[in-house]
């Protein structure tokens, strides 16, 4: 069997990594082609999951809309779907990359398997545009591999037959739990790490920030900064803010935040520095979906600040709170957590144990 993976972003190459490596120990002939939608980002994860892929389209472009860079996936893609003529193309989760490329392989008759399937929050402004996509992805996969009970049910109530859905965990959990073991060598440096160590104060409660929704943009951004002012006032905290290089998310973060006691804010980190970091933090303030998948496993409590999530059984299992841009909300889940009023209990993850890459494989070598 041919099988071509094809991801974009970041989020996707850290979520493809794991599945990538289990495909190559097979007989399978396993080929990569990123968009690049991102470009740098998506480039430190290459490099650090040892990725060399066979296509770049190269596609990052400044400014650049969704339709733009749709039209410019589908064109472009037509070239490596032509030459490979892949028995199937693995695309994964929400992004443009997935969807296009999901529509491309329909189109010339390819077998589209998708990772990560069945996520919903049946609200296609929130996320946008990742609700719609992860929807016009299901329409088109053959294969539907879900990381959970929900995400199964899910694509069952769309008419998905039973048959065509595995559920296997999310391979986030295969992928962070192979990074803790990489950076917790001993001869492993990094000095990204090595900086960070020196410049954040470790023996206070780290809060950990990050965000980068569109729907967030603006207002809800500006009540984030305000809230974290706020707590920054505390003597026992340090907030981390790995801020995002979009101006929208950039822009008002610097101007409200930049400068202030207590608030360190640092350039986008590569993967394993980020893991190191969730690892120092004591609560994470997010609207990340893999960070609500990844926290659970280092323990750590996420408030999410979105007013809903495609992943409820984060919220369900008490591993995060969803608070919105509420700045009065934001504040007091955060001194909720910090005071122990909230008492969060590591348990067990539900998003996986590490071996989702492992399930999608069996599947595989099983109906090839």
């Amino acid at each position: 069997m041919k099988i071509l993976l094809c991801f974009g972003t970041r989020p996707e190459a850290i979520k493809m990594a794991p599945l990538y490596h289990e495909l190559k120990k097979t007989n399978f002939q396993v080929k990569v082609c990123v968009t690049a939608q991102h470009r740098e980002m998506l480039d430190q994860v290459l490099g650090f999951f040892e990725i060399i892929p066979e296509y770049d389209l190269d596609l990052m472009q400044p400014n650049q809309t969704l339709n733009g860079l749709s039209a410019t996936i589908l064109s472009k893609i037509d070239f490596v779907l032509n030459k490979e003529k892949p028995n199937l193309v693995i695309v994964h989760g929400d992004t443009t990359t997935s969807s296009m490329v999901a529509l491309a392989a329909f189109h010339q008759g390819i077998k589209v398997g998708h990772v990560e399937a069945g996520l919903r929050t049946y609200n296609k402004k929130s996320p946008f545009p990742e609700e719609i996509n992860r929807q016009l992805t299901s329409r088109l996969a053959d294969i539907h591999f879900t990381p959970t009970y929900l995400a199964t049910q899910n694509l069952l109530n769309e008419g998905v037959l039973q048959k065509n859905i595995i559920e296997t965990g999310n391979t986030v959990i295969d992928a962070l739990f192979w990074t803790l073991s990489k950076i917790e060598m001993p001869n492993y440096i990094n000095p990204e790490i090595e900086k960070l160590t020196k410049s954040i104060p470790l023996n206070k409660k780290i809060i950990l920030v990050t965000g980068h929704r569109r729907e967030n943009f603006g207002h809800g951004f500006e009540n984030l900064c305000k809230a974290l002012l706020k707590i920054s006032e505390r003597e026992d905290v340090t907030i981390v803010y790995p801020v995002h290089l979009n101006p929208n998310v950039k822009e008002i973060v610097y101007n409200q935040l930049s400068k202030k006691e207590n608030i360190h804010l640092i350039t986008p980190v590569s993967y394993p520095a980020f893991v190191w970091l969730m690892k120092q933090s004591y609560l994470i303030v997010t609207d990340s979906g893999g960070i609500q998948e990844e926290a659970p496993s280092l323990g750590k409590p996420i408030i999410v600040t979105r007013t809903v999530s495609e992943r409820p059984e984060g919220v369900t299992s008490g591993h995060s709170i969803l608070v919105g841009t509420d700045e009065k909300k934001i504040i007091e889940s955060i001194v909720a957590i910090l005071n122990k009023d909230l008492i969060y209990e590591n348990k067990n993850n539900p998003y996986g144990n590490g071996d989702a890459a492992q399930q999608i494989l069996k599947y595989l070598l099983d109906n090839d």
